[in-house]
């Protein structure tokens, strides 16, 4: 292990996280306690270059099982074996390999050095697809090569359709790792031609028909639904490391209804790829994340629990995630939560994690009609150097996906689609630069409650800008901002403790609409009101 993981690793053993929710711990009250900060690591410490070879015991705030490296036979078999050659489409040839280790019991199929060329790829029950130093694996830009149709989820929706380029249904054991790198559908195909982009998925898909009869082939040239680059569902034991990925045609890596996931050592760089995301857990339980490098398109690291009606009828949580030791070098947020939240999001923790660059840091979305929502959340020893929010809480979203139902007011009717997002903890969080330090727009009929960051050091533009939250409280901190105000409305039990405010003029300016004036305890400057 190298000594950033080890050194951070013995400090978390004897640090005692609060499980409990807004349980003070016993020490000193320092106006800013920047002894709490010195752990916080930075860029050169953590992402996929300090991929350690063993995997360190898991330590959460939340239950976790001893999520191990998964053992193979011994049987390995290169997909030459099977005439594999560069310069043509061997995606039988890989399969056969795959298929034949699968039928002995299981073993490693290797793909040597070299440029291939391939279509879907679907991994089988105690194989490993293990990628060479060297290797280049390119995925087919046509449509063709990823039928027939199978079954997945798409934006939190089940369909039948292209499924991902390498993919896995209700297999246990499955790895793929290797210093290799995947090369997403060509540009120009049609893959990305015929994808579908007119309209929100829900809007697309109809939700009345059974899962089977929700079928996108892409026939006659008719609208599909993108493949994820790597997406096992239903599956246990799936093990993912030291690969590379770029130029996806949709999300990188996403495990869907599937139990004990490692991720680690991955680099991906989809920058400028719309709804490029890196790593989205959906519906997925007890995960590890670790030592990972995303440059995305859309969101870096995110979780997802389906997407309101056809979510709320599966209803299946995101739940016992562990990040650790991973970069952000680019993408929407950092860290998000939702937007897709109807089986609930619970038990994520964030920890010893790296933003470079990133637009928000810590990002929750959903919408009113997504259900669900999240809770338990936990971020500890984050430093983010972003061009937006460190805090953002997107709520409402905007008429374009929900018509009405992004408008504040007036308030609803609080139904089964009504996400509720509650518990979030953020403790030893370092801001080097960002747009604004708290950014909420939450929903009135379901405010934001029970929030909790401790221990930070901020460098903000806007300061403090909220609506509808019930509950939120900033704690043993420094926050240096260009501006002064503190904007609220519908707004409840805000407190500042331990806060010390640096602030143009060393005055605060309160803007309070419907809203319990903020409580400030040991805090300075002094408010002014307007």
């Amino acid at each position: 292990m190298n000594n950033f993981a080890d050194v951070s690793l013995k400090r978390y053993l004897g640090f005692a996280f609060l499980s409990a929710f807004l349980i003070s711990c016993s020490v000193r009250k320092d106006k800013v306690a920047i002894n709490q900060l010195d752990s916080v690591p930075f860029k050169e410490q953590v992402g996929a270059f300090n991929l350690p070879v063993e995997i360190a015991p898991i330590e959460a705030p939340f239950q976790m099982p001893k999520l191990k490296r998964p053992v193979f036979p011994a049987l390995t078999k290169l997909i030459t074996s099977n005439g594999a050659k560069e310069g043509i489409i061997i995606t039988k040839e890989i399969q056969q390999t795959i298929d034949e280790l699968n039928a002995k019991g299981g073993g490693t199929a290797v793909l040597p050095k070299g440029k291939w060329q391939t279509g879907r790829i679907i991994l089988k029950s105690n194989v490993n697809l293990h990628l060479e130093d060297g290797a280049e694996l390119y995925f087919s830009g046509e449509v063709k090569d990823y039928l027939p149709a199978v079954f997945t989820r798409n934006e939190g929706i089940e369909v039948m359709s292209l499924g991902a380029c390498i993919y896995a249904n209700g297999q246990e054991n499955i790895a793929l790792t290797g210093k290799g790198r995947l090369i997403g559908p060509a540009k120009g195909g049609s893959v990305r031609k015929q994808t579908m982009t007119t309209q929100v998925i829900e809007g697309f898909v109809d939700l009345s028909k059974p899962v089977s009869e929700r079928v996108y082939e892409g026939e006659n040239g008719s609208p599909v639904l993108p493949p994820m680059f790597i997406s096992p569902i239903n599956c246990k034991n799936v093990f993912i490391e030291g690969i590379s990925l770029e130029n996806t045609a949709f999300w990188n890596i996403v495990p869907i209804y599937c139990e004990n996931v490692i991720i680690r050592g991955i680099t991906v760089n989809s920058v400028g790829i719309p709804r490029g995301d890196g790593i989205d857990i959906e519906s997925s339980r007890n995960v590890l994340i670790e030592y990972s490098t995303l440059s995305s398109g859309d969101d870096c690291f995110t979780i997802k629990a389906g997407r309101g009606e056809d979510g709320v009828r599966v209803n299946k949580a995101s739940e016992n995630i562990v990040i650790r030791y991973c970069l952000a070098r680019e993408g929407h947020g950092a860290i998000t939560v939702g937007s897709e939240t109807a089986g609930m999001i619970r038990n994520l923790y964030v920890h010893d994690c790296v933003f470079e660059e990133t637009g928000s840091g810590i990002r929750f979305k959903t919408r009113r009609p997504r259900g669900g929502g999240a809770e338990n959340i936990y971020y500890n020893r984050i430093r983010m150097n972003l061009t937006g929010s460190a805090f953002n809480w997107d709520m409402l979203g905007s008429s374009q996906h929900v018509g009405e139902l992004a408008d504040r007011l007036p308030a609803r009717t609080i139904n089964a689609l009504t996400p509720s997002f509650k518990n979030i903890v953020a403790r030893n969080i370092v801001v080097e630069r960002s747009s604004q330090f708290v950014k909420v727009n939450g929903i009135p009929e379901s405010p934001l409650s029970n929030v909790l960051i401790e221990y930070a050091d901020i460098k903000s533009g806007k300061l403090f800008t909220a609506s509808d939250i019930n509950g939120f409280t900033v704690k043993n901190a420094r926050v240096e901002a260009k501006d002064s105000v503190i904007s609220l409305l519908g707004s409840r039990r805000l407190t500042f403790d331990e806060v010390e405010f640096i602030v143009p003029g060393n005055a605060l300016e309160l803007s309070v609409a419907s809203s319990e004036e903020p409580m400030f305890i040991n805090s300075n400057p002094k408010t002014i009101k307007h």
